[in-house]
């Protein structure tokens, strides 16, 4: 009975593991596709702005936003229409439109890839810190939304101190750093 009674307050109990990142493709990055047993199905593609590559026996398909592993799946299932059982192979070979911009008052400003999570405070520090006349607590992060653009404001002062650490936010694909 004991182990009903833990079996049962194990199962109501609040998880603490996050979910594994996976990266999302972006315009920009370069990815290995290949057909196992097909020689002439291995190509090395960019995506591109609009966010789509071109394979054979498949056309043209959006895979921006979406994983490695999504994209191997509707490419297998568009291929199988045409291929009995195809082994497709999909891998990130550069991720070259993971970009982040930092501009104003910082050492080294200028354009930053990703190729790992990152927030303001780590990007910031790629950037080389603040410069003297910088307006810590003005910085702004610019982030574009359907097309919609947004400003967020990020007080350095309070991260630096150990204040409003979730104020320090993971950045996504073509966010912009304003430190005035």
């Amino acid at each position: 009975m004991k182990f009903l009674g833990f079996l049962f307050i194990a199962l109501w109990l609040p998880t603490t593991q996050a979910e594994p990142y996976q990266y999302k493709i972006h315009a920009g990055d370069i990815l290995d596709v290949s057909v196992w047993k097909e020689e002439g199905m291995l190509r090395e593609l960019r995506v591109l702005p609009d966010g789509s590559i071109s394979f054979p026996l498949v056309g043209v398909i959006v895979v921006a936003g979406k994983t490695v592993n999504d994209v191997q799946l509707e490419l297998t299932e568009k291929i199988s229409e045409t291929i009995p059982d195809p082994t497709v192979n999909v891998s990130v070979k550069l991720a070259e439109g993971n970009f982040v911009y930092v501009i104003g008052q910082v050492k080294k400003p200028g354009h930053f890839l990703m190729y790992q999570p990152m927030d303001v405070m780590q990007v910031l520090s790629l950037a080389g810190g603040l410069t003297p006349f910088a307006k810590s607590n003005d910085i702004l992060i610019l982030r574009r939304k359907n097309g919609i653009s947004d400003s967020i404001p990020f007080r350095y002062g309070d991260i630096e101190d150990g204040e409003s650490l979730k104020e320090n936010h993971l950045l996504k694909t073509g966010d912009v750093i304003v430190v005035p």
